[in-house]
């Protein structure tokens, strides 16, 4: 991943929502050199952003991506507010609440008037397209999804996913603003549900599921194949590169006996929902298709101080 460029661009950025993906995506910026306010409703969850950002760029230190005077500089460029018309002058307005509707249209209502016509408003859904999330705007042609993977400070991917009305050059802006904030920006030609990273992750997720409900492996043993060949592969390249690097014939030679034993329905879900009915949602209940106590989720912390470090 690039390091963001540490200099001030006099751009201001609001960021609605202060939950972990909403600090870490206004970290981001603030390293980046952009004035970042943060707004949070909720006088709860606003008084611990600033715990949030401070936990997120000593991570950054601890691997060696920032030094003290950056540090320091970040948590200066951040701001926290309880009121959206602290947002007004922003550059760009990124949403990151719950995925419910209702209240994104809710706040969209609130939050348009109060923008210049030429601000950017962006939402970080997952699962919202954009003419959906937009309807109700005056402007859509300045509305997209700018969907962050989680956690932002260390994923560098942004999914840019215009609507049927979104200006293409309000896309590229956002783009570049991203590309200097350090991340991966991809702009999608179109929309269609999950974008590209969570089709991709979903489909490798029926097929995991399908293998240990099926008994051939265990999660643990699924989750080791992966992490020791894939993983490592699709960090150095992506799946048509290595379709090309290994030859197209051999591959359609290899798909054409192997996909039609691929699971292809819903079946798999199964094991999931089996695991949701008896209480085991994953790390937020302590169990899951693993016992999530404090040394596997130290261990979890190692692993990706020691991933940040190898960015460097």
């Amino acid at each position: 991943m690039p390091p963001p460029q540490h200099t001030a661009t006099g751009a201001a950025i609001g960021v609605i929502g202060g939950g972990l993906m909403g600090v870490g995506i206004a970290v981001r910026f603030a390293l980046a050199g952009h004035a970042t306010t943060v707004v949070e409703t909720n006088a709860g969850r606003a008084g611990g952003v600033a715990a949030i950002a401070a936990g997120i760029l000593d991570e950054l230190a601890e691997a060696g991506l920032v030094d003290g005077p950056q540090r320091q500089a970040a948590l200066g460029r951040l701001a926290v507010s309880g009121a959206l018309a602290d947002v007004a002058a922003a550059d760009a307005v990124i949403e990151a609440i719950p995925e419910v509707l209702e209240a994104k249209h809710a706040l969209y209502a609130k939050l348009e008037p109060l923008l210049a016509p030429g601000a950017v408003i962006a939402s970080n859904t997952s699962g919202f397209a954009p003419d959906v999330l937009s309807a109700g705007l005056r402007l859509p042609e300045r509305f997209l999804i700018g969907h962050f993977w989680n956690p932002p400070h260390a994923i560098p991917l942004v999914e840019v996913v215009p609507g049927s009305a979104t200006d293409p050059a309000v896309a590229q802006r956002f783009a570049a603003l991203l590309t200097q904030a350090g991340a991966e920006a991809v702009v999608l030609k179109a929309a269609i549900p999950g974008f590209i990273g969570n089709r991709l992750q979903f489909a490798v997720l029926r097929e995991a599921l399908h293998i240990v409900r099926s008994g051939v492996a265990t999660a643990d043993e699924v989750d080791r194949v992966m992490k020791a060949s894939l993983g490592r592969r699709y960090g150095l390249m992506g799946p048509l590169e290595v379709a090309d690097l290994g030859g197209l014939g051999t591959f359609l030679s290899i798909a054409s006996h192997l996909m039609p034993d691929l699971a292809r329905d819903q079946e798999p879900l199964e094991l999931l929902r089996e695991l949701v009915e008896k209480g085991r949602l994953g790390a937020a209940t302590g169990q899951g298709f693993y016992t999530w106590d404090d040394a596997r989720r130290e261990h979890l912390k190692d692993v990706r101080r020691q991933q940040l470090a190898a960015l460097r």
